[in-house]
């Protein structure tokens, strides 16, 4: 069960081993949102879409549905699993620009629900 701390919904630093996971298009167009501060503080790449760069991770969000995006949140729960040494911080992907509900994301992430080393939102964690 999931008994730590929740992500802030502001992250404006990160310790060395912690990475920022945000909400992207597959483009890599980080014009906004999470994705903006991502680019502008984490070291995210302009024009990658997926994935770890610098102390970020993206997700994309912004090409379809939840069955789209859902096997790009497979990934990353599949990466965290496998990378122990990170602390990742999940904002609210997809609840923003990308125009999801709560409800419609959260459930994508139950699987990370027993990764000590995976942090998520509040209300992603009640839905969950």
């Amino acid at each position: 069960m999931y008994n730590r701390e929740y992500t802030h919904d502001f992250i404006t630093e990160l310790k060395e081993n912690e990475i920022f996971v945000f909400g992207s298009n597959l483009e890599g167009m980080h014009g906004g949102g999470a994705a903006l501060v991502a680019y502008r503080r984490f070291g995210a790449v302009w024009g990658q879409g997926v994935g770890l760069q610098g102390q970020s991770y993206g997700i994309p969000t912004m090409h379809g549905g939840v069955e789209a995006i859902k096997p790009y949140v497979d990934e990353f729960v599949e990466f965290a699993a496998h990378h122990p040494e990170y602390k990742f911080l999940v904002t609210r992907i997809g609840c923003g620009i990308a125009g999801f509900g709560v409800e419609e994301i959260a459930p994508l992430f139950a699987a990370a629900i027993n990764l000590d080393n995976v942090i998520l939102p509040k209300d992603f964690v009640e839905l969950i």
